[in-house]
């Protein structure tokens, strides 16, 4: 595929304990100005999430965000983004989160960025979408969450070609070079029919 021309970026509204994570996430962000990359993310001014978008709107680019009502306080939405869409659910966020986006990359966060970041691996995975997703290894942050994965291949969970189609890494380089060249494909989920009664 072509350059992304809008990446949406999963990440903490917690800046976490080490000053690297909003480092590279700073650095992410103006990366994705520098190469004309909107960034689409969760609407917040807090934590890793203001920083990515800072960085964006610093660099002269455009940020969209996207923010459930109840969480217009909460999360503190951010007031000086190019958009800011409010929502009513989580769901309907997710969903016009995806729209926007023809990428998905998870920066280190907690629970919602686990939620996020997986419904759209679920999604690839039962052919709603071929778009990129990777996950940004800020610190090795998720060098236990691609070993996990590899258990689940190993027990036959996940097959290896799904695996396979999801970026692991810190060069951010990399990375933007692999969502240009990445070729998405729909691998159908194995069903094991040995488990289904007749």
């Amino acid at each position: 595929m072509p350059q992304p021309t809008a990446i949406c970026v999963y990440c903490g509204s917690s800046s976490g304990r080490h000053p690297e994570y909003a480092e590279q996430a700073r650095a992410f962000g103006t990366e994705m100005a520098r190469r004309g990359i909107a960034l689409v993310y969760g609407g917040g001014k807090v934590g890793l999430m203001g920083v990515v978008a800072d960085a964006v709107l610093a660099g002269g680019g455009k940020v969209i965000g996207v923010i459930p009502r109840q969480l217009v306080e909460l999360e503190v939405a951010h007031p000086g983004l190019s958009e800011l869409v409010v929502v009513e659910t989580m769901h309907q966020r997710k969903t016009r989160m995806y729209e926007l986006s023809e990428a998905f990359v998870a920066l280190p966060g907690g629970f919602g960025t686990m939620d996020e970041m997986f419904e759209m691996l679920t999604w690839a995975q039962l052919g709603l979408h071929r778009y990129p997703c990777a996950f940004l290894d800020v610190r090795g942050y998720y060098r236990d969450l691609r070993t996990m994965m590899e258990h689940m291949v190993d027990e036959n969970f996940v097959r290896p070609e799904q695996r396979d189609s999801i970026w692991f890494g810190d060069d951010m380089t990399a990375l933007f070079d692999w969502m240009q060249t990445y070729e998405g494909s729909y691998i159908p989920k194995r069903i094991d029919t040995s488990s289904v009664s007749a």
